[in-house]
């Protein structure tokens, strides 16, 4: 079996995206500050937004633009993935619970699962249908 050889550039993509995705995050969490109390709007926000952007860019990388070496790991490795977070989800989550916050804690779970597939559905098909009006 042939080992995959380690590629810097690659590497350096998912860190520039990471870089922006990560400031855009922590820029919108401290324009939005919550309590154990509410909504998490800013971590709601920005995994639905990266789940949105991660089904339109793998399906405009995928199906529409040349291949690259470097796009998909800076846009969804790098970005998406800093953009998001499943780690800050599931400390609210269990934060909310340990509060007495139970049916907060069961709406923003079925809320984040269902918008996140929703927001990859849309991505998806937004890039599908812009490339029929073109």
């Amino acid at each position: 079996m042939r080992q995959r050889r380690f590629d810097r550039r690659e590497l350096g993509a998912i860190y520039a995206g990471g870089v922006i995705g990560a400031l855009a995050r922590v820029g919108l969490s401290e324009a939005l500050p919550h309590g154990v109390d509410a909504w998490p709007w800013a971590t709601f926000i920005v995994n639905l937004l990266g789940a949105a952007l991660l089904g339109w860019f793998v399906t405009r990388l995928g199906e529409r633009l040349p291949p690259s070496t470097y796009r998909r790991p800076f846009l969804g490795t790098g970005v998406c993935g800093a953009l998001t977070t499943f780690s800050t989800l599931q400390l609210e989550l269990f934060k909310m619970v340990e509060g007495g916050y139970l049916g907060l804690a069961v709406a923003y779970a079925a809320a984040t699962i269902v918008g996140g597939f929703a927001c990859v559905h849309l991505g998806t098909v937004a890039t599908r249908r812009a490339r029929v009006l073109r």
